[in-house]
């Protein structure tokens, strides 16, 4: 076994249990590639897998760090590829699953992520800037300087922003100059799951309204309590930051969960930019009968079809 089946989309179309589904039918498991569900202690702010079903199919690159940790692309990749590795290595699938595009192609395909270190001063110069009001003029600054990887990350992932201008800012080279790509020596197929967009809303609005009745409160309150601030990447993921504000006095509760959602509708519309419905690599499957074993079915005779495929012209 030498392939790796990519799960995608945007948020709330079903792609963890999906993956659940085809691990257990196809002997696989899964490499985590969702950029929030590496942390510990967040786990329903995340819609990390629960432990019951972590029982059933082994994962990959989940509660790896702390809150207060550094997580890095390139460390990411070069996990997920020991991850691939090991995988592969017992004679099972792997299935890599979740929406953050950056994850998703730098394992897929074989990105060179620059060696550039993280500066701490010109960084913190540079978020202190994004806090205080001044992201969409770090955004222009970058579309100046690097055009290409100002479009790719667009105009609300200020973290990304920050990176890539501190890149510039070091190197005196665009980031998107710097990378390349070197075939990670595995073949692969992508599974999209996608939904009507008006009923995608649907679907993220009651998973927020799911996740504030299931303690999202109480989650974000107990990581504040463990001294993990707002100001971290890690806490500036949506629903975190707005409950955070909520607890802090800053904001009322109906409107921290309107602003929850209405994020995360604009987040899944940034995903649609990673992932694409015209991307001839992907197979596109409606999310509206996701759940039901049709859709299932289809993607495991897609995962067969792909992986005879690729045995007969190896």
């Amino acid at each position: 076994m030498n392939t790796v089946l990519a799960i995608v989309g945007p948020t709330a179309t079903g792609k963890s249990e999906t993956a659940i589904f085809l691990a257990r039918s196809l002997d696989g498991e899964i490499v985590n590639a969702d950029s929030r569900q590496v942390y510990r202690f967040m786990d329903i702010g995340t819609a990390k897998p629960t432990a019951e079903q972590r029982s059933l199919v082994r994962h990959y690159l989940v509660d790896v760090v702390d809150p207060d940790e550094d997580f890095s692309l390139a460390l990411y990749q070069d996990l997920a590829y020991r991850a691939i590795r090991d995988i592969h290595g017992r004679g099972k699938l792997a299935i890599l699953v979740g929406g953050t595009g950056l994850y998703v192609w730098s394992v897929l395909e074989g990105w060179r992520i620059p060696p550039v270190p993280a500066a701490k001063e010109l960084r913190d110069k540079l978020e202190q800037r994004a806090r205080g009001g001044q992201a969409h003029m770090l955004y222009n600054e970058l579309l100046e300087v690097d055009p290409e990887s100002a479009m790719a990350i667009g105009t609300t992932n200020t973290r990304r922003i920050v990176r890539a201008l501190e890149v510039f800012l070091v190197t005196g080279k665009p980031a998107s100059s710097l990378k390349a790509k070197q075939p990670p020596g595995f073949t692969s197929c992508i599974i999209g799951l996608t939904a009507n967009r008006a009923d995608l809303y649907i679907r993220i609005d009651e998973r927020v309204d799911r996740m504030v009745s299931s303690g999202l409160i109480e989650e974000t309150r107990s990581l504040l309590d463990r001294g993990y601030s707002l100001d971290l990447r890690s806490m500036s993921g949506i629903g975190y930051r707005e409950i955070g504000l909520f607890l802090k006095g800053q904001l009322d509760l109906n409107t921290a969960i309107a602003r929850i959602k209405n994020n995360t509708h604009n987040f899944a519309r940034h995903q649609y930019a990673w992932f694409r419905l015209a991307d001839q690599r992907i197979r596109w499957f409606d999310t509206d009968i996701a759940g039901r074993p049709e859709i299932m079915r289809h993607a495991e005779l897609y995962v067969h079809r792909s992986h005879n495929q690729c045995c007969a012209t190896a």
